[in-house]
């Protein structure tokens, strides 16, 4: 299992995004290299396309998967994963979040408590298909 590591740049943007989503959930990729460590150095907001409870279920639409690889290639990055919000809920994975998660992507969750970043968490699936957790950092707990 390898940390998460984000930019400053990186983790603002997402942060300031899954805030702006509040109550509902947001969504979108992150991007970067995966060598020792996933260092994410880019994210890219995607709209939530659930409509009957997005405050509780993301969806991601097929086509902006098909954007999200077609980025990293353009931009020599490695798409790493997927990151959404918990609103009013703790970053721990949901039955939900687990029934679509793919194998060697890593799902960072955020929590967003009235509006306020709470606690944010990644997760990957290990070989027998159960969420574990990954180590996240940004550029200034590593320091």
């Amino acid at each position: 299992m390898k940390e998460v590591k984000f930019t400053d740049t990186a983790l603002k943007e997402m942060h300031a995004h899954l805030v702006a989503c509040y109550p509902h959930e947001g969504c979108g990729f992150f991007y970067g290299k995966i060598n020792e460590i996933k260092e994410v150095t880019e994210i890219r907001d995607v709209v939530n396309q659930n409509k009957t409870n997005p405050e509780r279920i993301f969806e991601i639409a097929p086509i902006d998967y098909v954007k999200a690889e077609r980025y990293a290639i353009e931009n020599d990055l490695d798409l790493i994963g997927v990151y959404h919000s918990h609103p009013d809920h703790p970053a721990v994975p949901s039955p939900t979040d687990l029934k679509f998660a793919q194998p060697n992507f890593s799902y960072v969750i955020v929590s967003i408590v009235k509006s306020e970043v709470a606690a944010t968490s990644s997760w990957t699936l290990n070989d027998a298909q159960k969420f574990i957790q990954e180590p996240v950092f940004d550029n200034e707990e590593k320091k």
